[in-house]
């Protein structure tokens, strides 16, 4: 009697083991394909940069939109940019400004490509693309704008120098 009840314990184990190991291999799929997915929709998660006597220059790869996505800093807070060279200014999402504790001056209407939205104006005490470091920029904070990319205008990017070639887009700015 007791002979036939060890027989059953160690292959009840082997049971639970087996599917243990399984939900170990589904478990390091899924998360070894988020981490593919992240890649492909940002694939700048960590920044390529180079600091010369020339300058300061970072390297990004476009995202399978055709999109520039950069992990950046406002206010030594951790953002997502979407480089956007048709907007005036650094544009905010509403929600992103209150998680960053923006603070919020005049209204004023704006044209976007989605129509017209009245903005608040704002100002950045710094914003930080990998070793590149802005004090002081003017920004306005978008209601209408419902990820929480901030797109990453002209008043920014005027002063830095644009290289795009082969699906990647050189920032440079010129040693003083």
């Amino acid at each position: 009697m007791a002979t036939g009840d060890h027989n059953h314990q160690p292959h009840r184990y082997a049971k639970w083991m087996v599917f243990a190991a399984w939900l170990c291999v589904l478990w390091l799929l899924v998360y070894v394909f988020n981490r593919l997915l992240d890649d492909q929709y940002n694939p700048n998660q960590h920044i390529n940069y180079d600091i010369t006597r020339a300058g300061t220059s970072i390297t990004l790869e476009q995202n399978q939109q055709g999109h520039y996505l950069l992990n950046g800093q406002i206010n030594r807070q951790p953002v997502l940019f979407l480089l956007d060279t048709g907007a005036t200014t650094v544009s905010i999402p509403e929600r992103v400004a209150a998680r960053l504790n923006l603070p919020q001056g005049q209204r004023y209407p704006v044209q976007t490509a989605n129509g017209s939205v009245f903005v608040t104006d704002t100002n950045l005490n710094s914003l930080s693309i990998g070793p590149i470091e802005l004090q002081n920029i003017r920004a306005n904070i978008n209601p209408g704008m419902q990820s929480d990319k901030i797109l990453l205008g002209m008043n920014v990017l005027k002063d830095l120098e644009l290289s795009q070639f082969n699906n990647q887009l050189t920032i440079k700015v010129p040693a003083l």
